[in-house]
């Protein structure tokens, strides 16, 4: 019973810094708006489904709420606010669309499509350049 009154002194200290950490990991809503995604993302893609070929990258440029080309295919997409974001590639007879979400320097979410005639799905991961 000793130790009661010990923990539930660090307790609400505890829960100050879970909270303040929180704050800092997601993006805030003035930071989307002031363009806080702009830049170039540079997107590497898996493989989890099907016979596609894996680890390959390609580079996507954000500006304002609208994901384009960097170099490289043909790329359309959207970014909101919050970082949620929805995209459709095509290089040739290839297509895939994904979505997942962005967030300070980083974005990971998920894909599918028929790359070179193969249906294939998997994941993605972006770091902003």
């Amino acid at each position: 019973m000793a130790d009661f009154p010990r923990f539930s002194n660090r307790l609400p200290h505890r829960l100050a810094l879970l909270a303040v950490l929180a704050a800092a990991a997601l993006p805030s809503t003035a930071d989307a708006r002031r363009g806080g995604y702009n830049g170039v993302w540079n997107v590497t893609f898996a493989t989890t489904r099907g016979n596609c070929s894996s680890g390959y990258s390609v580079p996507f440029t954000v500006i304002g709420n609208r994901v384009s080309s960097a170099g490289g295919g043909r790329v359309s997409g959207r970014v909101n606010r919050g970082g949620a974001v929805a995209v459709r590639v095509s290089v040739g007879a290839s297509h895939a669309s994904g979505g997942g979400r962005l967030a300070g320097m980083a974005g990971a979410g998920w894909w599918s499509g028929i790359i070179s005639g193969d249906r294939c799905r998997g994941t993605w991961q972006a770091t902003r350049t």
